[in-house]
């Protein structure tokens, strides 16, 4: 399995596990934010530099948002 491939399968089971826990899809809002975090603060762990490449991704997401919004899909 490729480093990707075990990813997948970590955010998957991590999914999931928020699924079980909370069946009301509204109530996820307060884990996506709490990963954000998370990953904001790794970004700022690795480079000082990351933290203009997070706030890209975060303009990136939200054009992804906003494209399912209107498309109905993700891609």
């Amino acid at each position: 399995m490729s480093k990707e491939d075990d990813l997948r399968d970590v955010l998957d089971k991590a999914a999931q596990e928020i699924a079980l826990a909370q069946s009301n899809p509204r109530t996820w809002v307060a884990w996506m934010v709490y990963l954000l975090s998370r990953l904001e603060e790794q970004a700022n762990k690795t480079s000082a530099g990351n933290l203009t490449s997070f706030t890209e991704m975060l303009a990136a997401l939200q054009d992804a948002i906003r494209n399912r919004a209107n498309t109905g899909g993700w891609n």
